[in-house]
């Protein structure tokens, strides 16, 4: 098949729906030429190493590097990959409603369940998304304070950097070059390895998973940050709004899957690399860093080296989810409002998705920018939020995954319905219980 010509033959023709025509026609080209499985998903991969992995974001990360600092191997180290399950089985969801629908979530839910429902769950993701930001900022910033970068220098900095990858005016030169910037959250792997991790301790904390000092409200408050770090509406909106971005169809499903596996396995990895680098470290010698100074705390135990790659990462999470996260509130909000809403479209093209991204990202970055901000408590509280709104997203997910109208053969089997309908009812359970906590703590 001949390669297509990249120039748009029709003026009058939509640029977005053109580049996604040739997006599209590459993939078709690839599937009849056969034999050539990895160069397919090489064409299809990206929303769910993204989502996944911007999902690692620097709240997510802080919060395992202080669950491993506090508590060391314990319990947390086999709730890591729990969770990451978890997140595959909704995200897998999210990838065939993408493919099959075509429209993104926040569309979705405006044209089926009526304006109330939602405008709820876009305040629902805008509330979300605006406090996470907010953590990714916190990292960028703490990452770069490792090398003597004043927060007045590294915020804004971020924030120009990231609308400039932002307005590269095509969603496939957008999607490579965060995924590769995304690869350095696997940079956590060969750090904690380097430092020698007491695998007996590992093999028993995975095998007989205990608390240190006993359940307390820190331990049960922990609990919900870190499944917070993994499960978070956010995913749902931006993984179903890239799906749509890159032109993902049914066929395509079974490569979405593979992506979103990958990219699960790749952010575990990275997690519990996390909890393994500070709980070998900074536990066994008492130490609990104030405002998430975790590199500077490292350095005299693992050298200026291991500090500044520790410093790097944290920093490569936050800018990553930075971008992936705006992308979710922009695709949304355009979304109900019927506007252009495609990174193949120029800032001219779709000024109110740009504006959207832009606007969230600056009040983020002027947040963290507060003098003297709890940083570290404000990181593990926004992972807390994240756990208390998931469940309404969960619910809209699965009434559209049961809609056979909508989703024809895709339709959810009775495991994904029991699956992710536990998850929702865990994920309500655990808030509701930190709710009487905060009003009754003699409880625990």
């Amino acid at each position: 098949m001949r390669e297509p010509s990249h120039q748009n033959p029709v003026p009058d023709l939509d640029p977005d729906e053109w580049q996604r025509a040739l997006d599209r026609a590459r993939v078709i080209s690839t599937r009849r030429k056969g034999r050539r499985r990895m160069l397919l998903l090489w064409f299809l991969i990206g929303p769910g190493i993204l989502t996944m992995l911007g999902e690692n974001d620097a709240g997510s990360m802080i919060t395992y590097a202080e669950t491993g600092a506090r508590y060391g191997f314990s319990l947390f180290l086999i709730l890591v990959p729990i969770t990451f399950v978890m997140a595959y089985v909704v995200q897998e969801m999210t990838v065939r409603l993408g493919s099959v629908s075509h429209r993104g979530h926040g569309e979705l839910i405006f044209s089926r369940f009526g304006h109330f429902w939602g405008i709820f769950s876009l305040a629902d993701l805008t509330l979300g998304n605006l406090l996470t930001l907010i953590t990714e900022f916190i990292g960028i910033g703490i990452g770069l304070s490792y090398f003597g970068v004043p927060l007045w220098v590294s915020v804004p900095g971020a924030v120009i950097l990231n609308a400039l990858i932002a307005t590269s005016g095509r969603y496939w030169t957008w999607e490579r070059v965060t995924i590769g910037l995304a690869g350095l959250n696997l940079i956590f792997i060969p750090l904690a390895l380097s430092v020698h991790p007491h695998w007996g301790r590992v093999v028993a904390a995975i095998g007989h998973p205990s608390i240190p000092g006993g359940f307390t409200a820190m331990v049960f408050f922990l609990i919900i940050a870190n499944i917070g770090a993994t499960v978070t509406p956010w995913m749902i909106f931006f993984e179903q709004g890239a799906v749509v971005d890159k032109g993902m169809v049914s066929a395509d499903i079974k490569h979405g899957r593979l992506d979103t596996l990958i990219g699960a396995t790749m952010a575990a990895l990275a997690a519990m690399g996390m909890m393994l680098l500070t709980a070998t470290v900074l536990f066994s010698h008492h130490i609990n860093p104030q405002n998430a100074t975790f590199a500077q705390a490292l350095s005299p135990y693992v050298g200026h080296v291991i500090a500044a790659l520790f410093a790097v990462g944290l920093t490569e999470a936050g800018f990553v989810a930075a971008t992936t996260i705006s992308l979710s509130s922009s695709w949304a909000f355009t979304e109900v409002l019927g506007l252009p809403r495609s990174l193949n479209q120029s800032v001219r093209q779709a000024p109110i998705f740009y504006l959207t991204y832009f606007g969230e990202v600056l009040i983020a970055g002027a947040v963290v920018l507060i003098p003297r901000a709890p940083l570290t408590l404000i990181a593990l509280l926004v992972q807390v939020v994240n756990t208390v709104l998931m469940p309404p997203a969960l619910m809209f997910l699965l009434l559209f995954l049961n809609d056979r109208a909508l989703m024809g053969a895709n339709v959810n089997t009775r495991l994904q319905n029991i699956s992710v309908g536990t998850i929702a009812v865990l994920l309500f359970l655990l808030s509701a219980i930190y709710g009487v906590t905060l009003m009754f703590p003699h409880l625990i």
